[in-house]
């Protein structure tokens, strides 16, 4: 394995990067870890602006001819050997240690919460009966499920909550779909078929222990916006306290509306109280109407709050510190960080603290526009598994 390309971890798991689509080193290294017939599943995280999603199907149909593969584009991607943005990740999960499968459900702008669960139940049936004829003698180890979904879908909760049903005791997580913050079309791949409208579900059981866990930094303050007029199918927001939207969020958090950005959105989140738990209502982006859209679901009559990011390398290392004390050294983590924490994370200069954290915990995934965590679709949130080092040798470059 080239030492510019990617790292092999001790569960087995490789990651591959690439920061152009005509680098073949990468391809290559796919194409090799494709003929092994090792690996069970392999997730691909990549940049529309620099990897149009035909181009990463036509290499994989070349390269990797037989290989079970997700992909999603993003809002940034965490991890590779290339720094910053504008990549292609590939993770590969090996056959001895995982298996794994998945399904996609495909019109989820209309599919409705009944059919997602038969849809996914019949799946995890398949599923399960699989492991089953394939491990009868090994240790199946535990499950989770990981979904990937458009991020323009404005229907996550929905999905989200259909899922954690079909599930049951499958705990999930996961991560929206982006497309470089230009807010037009996202695109998921399953098996070299490309959409947007729709979720992929992956079913996944190991031996290799493993937490599930999140983390956000953001305390409510005593300034409140009740939402007087919206459109909550569009998650658009036309009114706070019967003001224009765009015009009482600025007056609420202390900026002129016309320097909003998404800068400022990051930097004061909107949050909603549910079950005594506060869960960030993020915005995307102003609208040339003085209307706010959403990356998560909104109504008339919601009360939502200003709320400060405060101590985000604190928080963050303390969540990390925490799995680490759970299952002991952790191997790599697999993430969904939302865009907002990213751009928060500049706009206080603590990216690199971040980042160092990163790498400290070998953290591979992307940057979302919405992350999913049991039965919630959240924002300004990092939601990850940690799998834990079952060998004495860490990760090492290969």
């Amino acid at each position: 394995m080239n030492p510019k390309t990617g790292t092999r971890y001790a569960c087995g798991v490789v990651v591959l990067s690439a920061g152009l689509p005509d680098e073949e080193n990468f391809w290559a290294e796919i194409d090799a870890a494709a003929r092994t017939g090792r690996y069970a599943q392999a997730l691909l995280f990549f940049s529309q602006d620099q990897f149009p999603a035909d181009i990463i199907r036509n290499r994989m149909a070349h390269h990797a001819d037989g290989l079970a593969y997700a992909a999603c584009s993003t809002a940034g991607e965490i991890g590779g050997s290339t720094e910053g943005t504008g990549q292609c990740l590939a993770v590969l999960f090996p056959k001895d240690q995982f298996s794994i499968s998945a399904v996609r459900i495909d019109g989820i702008r209309s599919i409705g919460f009944d059919r997602i669960v038969a849809q996914v139940k019949d799946a995890r049936q398949v599923f399960d009966a699989d492991v089953a004829n394939r491990a009868a003698e090994a240790e199946q180890g535990d499950a989770f499920a990981i979904c990937l979904i458009d991020g323009l879908s404005v229907v996550e909760e929905m999905i989200t909550a259909a899922l954690h049903w079909a599930l049951d005791d499958i705990p999930l997580l996961g991560g929206s779909a982006g497309d470089s913050m230009h807010f037009n079309k996202t695109s998921l791949i399953l098996n070299g078929e490309i959409s947007d409208d729709c979720a992929i579900v992956l079913f996944c059981r190991t031996a290799v222990p493993f937490r599930i866990f999140k983390t956000d930094n953001f305390v409510p303050t005593e300034r409140k916006l009740v939402v007087t007029r919206s459109d909550p199918e569009r998650r658009i927001i036309y009114e706070f306290n019967a003001a224009e939207a765009a015009g009482e969020y600025a007056r609420a958090v202390g900026i002129d509306p016309g320097s909003l950005s998404p800068m400022s959105f990051a930097s004061h989140p909107l949050v909603v109280r549910v079950g005594g738990e506060y869960y960030c209502r993020s915005v995307q982006k102003v609208n040339p109407d003085g209307s706010l859209s959403f990356f998560c679901a909104i109504d008339d009559g919601i009360v939502l709050t200003v709320a400060e990011p405060t101590g985000m390398t604190k928080s963050t290392n303390e969540a990390f510190e925490g799995v680490a004390n759970e299952i002991g050294p952790v191997d790599f983590v697999l993430g969904f960080d939302c865009v907002l924490r990213r751009i928060d994370a500049q706009n206080r200069q603590a990216t690199q603290r971040i980042q160092k954290i990163y790498e400290k915990y070998n953290v591979v995934g992307f940057n979302t526009y919405g992350e999913q965590y049991l039965s919630m679709h959240l924002n300004q949130t990092f939601t990850g598994i940690a799998f834990a080092q079952q060998a004495s040798i860490a990760g090492e470059k290969a």
